[in-house]
């Protein structure tokens, strides 16, 4: 959705690219400290990415609307 790479997102979450290749490198759940995964949803969520709850449909995400400036 941000075609943002595995370091950009790492520089982004203030965390190790080493640490994001790992983490994106294991299957299933998110492993790791809590902060870390802290740290990459609100990078994430400031970038415009809005985390979307079960709904019957499961948890997604999708791109946050932008605001229309008025003139």
């Amino acid at each position: 959705m941000l075609d943002w790479s595995q370091e950009r997102l790492a520089v982004a979450a203030g965390i190790s690219a080493p640490t994001m290749k790992r983490l994106e490198a294991q299957e299933g759940p998110l492993g790791g400290r809590d902060e870390t995964a802290a740290k990459i949803r609100l990078a994430l969520e400031f970038a415009g990415i809005e985390f979307i709850d079960e709904n019957g449909g499961g948890p997604g995400v999708r791109l946050r609307k932008r605001q229309k400036k008025k003139d």
